[in-house]
């Protein structure tokens, strides 16, 4: 048994049959249990180690939006974990037909371990709806119609993306040579131009709420109107208050980027645009939609110089500090005219940003584990000797 997996044993996850849907409802020892889980299972996956502790049983996957990433890597993790994979088609559903939220919840989780659910595009609603599929399966355990209650997990709502900043923590830790050593760094999470606009706001949301707690300098930069949920922002002041760190909001990205160690420069639609997009689909008002995107374009094309380029990396700590995205990048000259991040730049980086999505399977996994098991090491046991090689 390796030290790692020794030292697992010991710690203790508030995960075992609980929903996962935003980081900061759980508490640090689980989130580092987390990523020490996902660390163990990229070393194992790396050294051609199998880990299929599930013999039976399905993931179940629900994507409300597009996804590269968050899908495959979702899918990845299951297989891994020895589960199959079902995604709901909610068009080829009876959802079509009127079934309600807790019909299907029920329906589609008679064998399911696990349900993961993607649903960012509409301010108030994402996570909401992940709430109402755990109350629905919740129910069904509880009056015997379900013989276990799967975990529900969140793949991006439009108030936190759990899984992509737990990858990103994990990658710093990478890059940093551990968590401690994130103390006292400096973070700037900054918005950047978009020629496109309703970008979710789950990810600067996501950041702040989950680096603030590791005792580091959190800057958030975004022009006038691009505003965040005030509450995400009010949590991340007491969160870096309570670690020793700090926080700050900023006017400029070259204010946030100074002596920056990590810059995650991002576009995101301000959160009173999200609240308007929200009620405009909701009532189908589609020429509301048309002169609402009109409007947003506009305001975007007057922020063009927030563009994440070689003169403002200069301005961190060095002139090296580590840039980080979620992807796609909207690269400058590369997939648009102008965009978030300039060419040179991206470059420079990309083999890291892939180095940075690449941890997101593992943490998957290890969220699957951890929600699935009061002791996710001890599930992990007999694939630790000569029987767990691929």
């Amino acid at each position: 048994m390796t030290e790692t997996l020794r030292a697992l044993q010991e710690m203790r996850f508030d995960t075992c049959h609980r929903d996962f849907l935003l980081t900061w409802e759980h508490d640090d020892e689980t989130i580092r249990g987390i990523l020490a889980l996902a660390r163990l299972l990229k070393d194992w996956h790396r050294s051609g180690r199998r880990f299929p502790v599930f013999r039976t049983g399905l993931a179940i996957s629900i994507f409300r939006d597009n996804s590269t990433r968050t899908r495959f890597s979702f899918a990845s993790a299951a297989n891994a974990l020895g589960l199959g994979l079902s995604e709901l088609d909610e068009v080829k559903s009876q959802i079509a037909h009127g079934e309600t939220v807790r019909e299907t919840a029920n329906m589609i989780s008679f064998l399911a371990e696990v349900i993961g659910i993607r649903d960012d595009m509409y301010l108030g609603e994402g996570n909401r709806y992940m709430r109402q599929v755990g109350e629905a399966v919740q129910e069904g355990f509880e009056q015997g119609v379900l013989h276990q209650r799967p975990s529900v997990l969140n793949l991006q709502c439009d108030i936190d993306h759990p899984t992509q900043t737990l990858a990103d923590l994990a990658h710093l830790a990478d890059h940093f040579g551990g968590i401690e050593n994130l103390r006292g760094k400096k973070i700037a999470m900054s918005w950047a131009y978009s020629p496109s606009y309703g970008k979710p706001l789950s990810v600067p949301q996501g950041v702040i709420g989950l680096m603030s707690r590791l005792g580091m300098h959190v800057a958030l930069a975004h022009p006038e109107g691009y505003g965040l949920i005030p509450e995400t922002v009010e949590r991340a002041v007491r969160q870096s208050s309570a670690s020793g760190g700090s926080f700050v909001q900023v006017e400029t990205m070259e204010d946030s980027f100074r002596d920056a160690d990590i810059v995650y420069p991002k576009s995101w639609a301000p959160y009173l645009v999200m609240q308007s997009r929200t009620e405009l689909l909701k009532a189908g008002d589609r020429e509301g939609l048309k002169t609402l995107e009109k409007e947003c374009l506009a305001t975007n094309a007057r922020n063009r110089h927030w563009e994440c380029d070689r003169k403002k990396m200069n301005l961190t700590r060095d002139g090296k500090a580590l840039y980080m995205h979620c992807l796609p990048a909207d690269i400058t000259d590369v997939s648009c005219p102008l965009g978030e991040v300039s060419a040179e730049v991206f470059e420079q980086y990309r083999i890291a940003t892939y180095r940075q999505a690449g941890y997101k399977p593992f943490v998957i996994a290890a969220l699957i584990l951890a929600t699935r098991f009061g002791n996710p090491a001890e599930a992990l046991l007999p694939f630790a000797g000569d029987g767990g090689s691929r």
